[in-house]
């Protein structure tokens, strides 16, 4: 593998040119690719195998006519003050608003409250229920202004009028201060870790290339394979993420290469093929999080993480080749300033690099090697205070809650969250989330008005609908209103204690099947599916990264203490979590309006992302301490040596990554903000407590025992040689400490 690589590195700094051009054409023809292509399609969300999405197909084959993947919308209407829309004046204020929702493009119809007696017992609120002829994702901007202008005028005739509902066009736009800053936070950083313009820009623009191209790819594709617009969304997070990793990985190495006397062709062979075999298989690592989200078995999650696995896929080629290539445009001009003039000239001659070596061998330990040297001194107090202190942070998450956003968590000031609140005020708080009963029989009508008799004297229902039946009469609908909210506990109950007894009712009235569906009842299945996937996930995901880094390190323990890692950071994370959005401590701070339940789909996708930048820092900080072992390094000097060339890369990458995930803990929505949160605290615990602290601890305790791998697997597993052994120079020299780190371990 090294081998390989180091050929494939030294091809792409010699020949450099040819290498960029071929980049540069490959994103162009995406983009152009990309800009030519039919329209993504929208989004569709479907869970297979669930009683939501039976009932969903269901109603889209026995209603075609009501379009159950139709917009809709509710325009909740409420009379100023003390008086009533029944009054002459504001009936005839609410038929005009009723007139100009249906003139409005795409509606398909609008209910008269006064007509499908939609007005509260108070007479004081009502809602006009409006039908689209397409999904949400395809209204158009005239249908959002149309409605807009309808409440508009309604609201200047003195009515108070709000609306939810999916055809209710919700603002997305980012304030970009968060993203702004996070961009800054990650220029000084690179500028800080290498002292030069010119190697800070380096990796920022070949992570935007490698992720222009990934997403012009998906673009370009997205018509032929069903991918929306939104598929991108990981893939752009995570390409930016892993390519800034592995570029600043790759370049780091080439500078300490060049510092050890290295003529500039070999500094980049060498990097490329000893870094670059630990991006590769950090690469893997990530893939195999990325392409598990198969395992859920929802389709829109299974395309967002093959796109991302795609994405991440073209940021280990472009590191591994366009990289090389730009520094052979820039050899020099990527060393700290202080540092140029040494390498400016003619190439170093072999007797001048020995000279080099022992020069830089000489230089004063790093603040890496130094910090390493601590914990090596002092293990079982590291260990025993990064174990605790995350264990402490993680206890919250056995708490956990799941659930989906809805209207009733926005923002107190969007008009979706107002039309909620004013339709549970009047009509009760199980009104925003009904259920949704169908009914298929012979003569679906009869079935129906006994299921529907039964469910009245349900414990939690709070008022059944009137029978709606198809034209042909085999299937009916029936909507049970809840007492409850749509997220609490008791309305979760009612929908399983529904279903439970769907199987009676079929046998007493008459029905061949009885299906509870609805807005409610799908988050449920929802968070039920993610919840039933989380453990296989993890055990797929573990295992196969546990093989592969079994495979790179040799090693049993490794990659054992490498996962295990992994689930306390996860586990400290999602504590966090918990506790400012679910428990609502320090929810001032973070501008948490209403505590609630956590996003059921936080934990999936922390345990993808988080995983795969656990392990590359893993793979980056252990690869480094293996090469200076296999090179014949003590197990403590190997450890130094890991933390002297890779701690600071690690800590860069790391506080980049922080800030570019903290910038969303500055949005208003709340979901943006636990997104933004849980992953700034994985990556923060992971890379700085796991990695930078019980990792070392560990292998000081170990020693030889770390790299222990039974003979008989030993001679089974290929030799990959990702630490570069073969590629030892003629005079010997090897990647070892200096003599000042070895006084640091003893």
């Amino acid at each position: 593998m090294a081998t390989f690589l180091s050929r494939l590195g030294r091809f792409a700094f010699r020949r450099r040119g040819l290498v960029v051009l071929l980049w540069l054409l490959a994103l162009v023809g995406v983009g152009f690719a990309a800009s030519t292509a039919p329209p993504p399609p929208a989004d569709t969300f479907s869970m297979p195998g669930t009683e939501s999405q039976r009932a969903f197909d269901l109603l889209q084959e026995k209603f075609p006519a009501a379009r159950a993947d139709g917009a809709a919308a509710r325009v909740v209407v409420r009379a100023p003050g003390s008086e009533r829309i029944t009054s002459p004046e504001r009936r005839a204020q609410v038929r005009a608003l009723v007139a100009d929702l249906t003139k409005a493009p795409q509606v398909s119809t609008v209910a008269d409250p006064f007509t499908t007696n939609a007005v509260s017992a108070d007479g004081t609120t009502g809602y006009a229920y409006v039908t689209y002829d397409a999904s949400a994702l395809q209204l158009t901007d005239a249908a959002h202004d149309g409605l807009g202008r309808a409440m508009e005028r309604a609201r200047g005739a003195g009515l108070v009028v709000e609306a939810g509902g999916d055809a209710v066009e919700i603002d997305q736009a980012m304030s970009g201060t968060g993203e702004k800053l996070g961009i800054l936070v990650s220029a000084v950083v690179l500028l800080l870790t290498f002292g030069s313009l010119v190697a800070a820009g380096m990796p920022l623009l070949t992570a935007v290339i490698g992720v222009g191209i990934g997403i012009g790819a998906i673009t370009a594709l997205g018509s032929t394979f069903g991918l929306s617009s939104t598929t991108s969304t990981l893939a752009m997070m995570i390409g930016l993420a892993v390519g800034i990793d592995y570029a600043l990985f790759i370049v780091s190495r080439y500078r300490s290469e060049i510092s050890e006397g290295r003529e500039r062709a070999d500094a980049a062979a060498r990097a490329v093929g000893t870094a670059g075999s630990a991006v590769v298989f950090a690469g893997l690592t990530v893939i195999i999080a990325l392409s598990g989200l198969a395992v859920v078995n929802v389709p829109m999650l299974t395309k967002m993480g093959l796109t991302a696995a795609g994405t991440v896929a073209v940021a280990v080629l472009v590191a591994i080749t366009f990289v090389p290539a730009l520094l052979g445009f820039a050899p020099v001009k990527v060393l700290a300033r202080l540092d140029r003039k040494r390498y400016t000239g003619k190439p170093l001659s072999r007797r001048q690099q020995r000279k080099a070596a022992r020069r830089a061998a000489r230089t004063k330990p790093n603040l890496g090697a130094r910090w390493a040297g601590l914990v090596l001194r002092h293990p079982v107090a590291v260990l025993l205070v990064g174990v605790l202190g995350l264990g402490a942070v993680a206890v919250p998450a056995a708490s956990l809650e799941l659930g989906l956003p809805g209207e009733g968590t926005m923002a107190p000031d969007t008009t979706q969250r107002k039309a909620y609140d004013l339709l549970s005020d009047s009509f009760g708080p199980g009104f925003n989330g009904p259920l949704t009963v169908t009914v298929e029989a012979k003569d679906a009508k009869t079935a129906a008005e006994r299921v529907r008799t039964a469910l009245a004297d349900v414990p939690g229902v709070a008022d059944v609908s009137p029978v709606t039946a198809n034209p042909a009469g085999d299937t009916a609908l029936v909507t049970v209103v809840p007492e409850t909210g749509p997220t609490e506990a008791r309305t979760e109950e009612l929908v399983r204690s529904l279903r439970d007894a769907a199987g009676g009712l079929e046998t007493r009235t008459g029905a061949t099947e009885i299906l509870v569906a609805g807005q409610t009842a799908m988050f449920i299945d929802f968070s039920r599916t993610l919840d039933d996937a989380l453990l296989p996930y993890l055990a797929l995901v573990v295992g196969l990264a546990f093989l592969l880094l079994m495979l790179v390190f040799r090693s049993v323990l490794v990659p054992l203490k490498a996962a295990l890692g992994f689930l306390l950071s996860v586990s400290a994370a999602l504590g966090a979590v918990v506790a400012v959005f679910q428990w609502g401590w320090l929810a001032d701070l973070f501008g948490v309006d209403h505590p609630g339940p956590v996003m059921s789909t936080l934990p999936i996708f922390m345990i993808g992302v988080v995983f795969g930048l656990a392990m590359d820092y893993e793979v980056f900080l252990v690869s480094r301490m293996r090469e200076a072992y296999v090179h014949g390094a003590r197990p403590g000097e190997a450890v130094v040596t890991g933390f002297r060339y890779g701690g600071r890369v690690v800590s860069a990458a790391a506080i980049i990554m922080t800030s570019v995930f903290s910038g969303f803990v500055l949005e208003d929505n709340d979901f943006v903000k636990m997104i933004g949160f849980g992953l700034a605290a994985a990556v923060l615990f992971d890379a700085f407590v796991v990695r930078m602290a019980i990792v070392p601890a560990l292998f000081a305790l170990l020693g030889r025992s770390a790299w222990w791998l039974p003979r008989w697997l030993d001679r089974l597993l290929p030799d990959l040689d990702v630490e570069g052994e073969r590629l030892a120079d003629a005079d010997g020299t090897i990647p070892g400490g200096s003599a000042r780190e070895r006084h640091l371990v003893g």
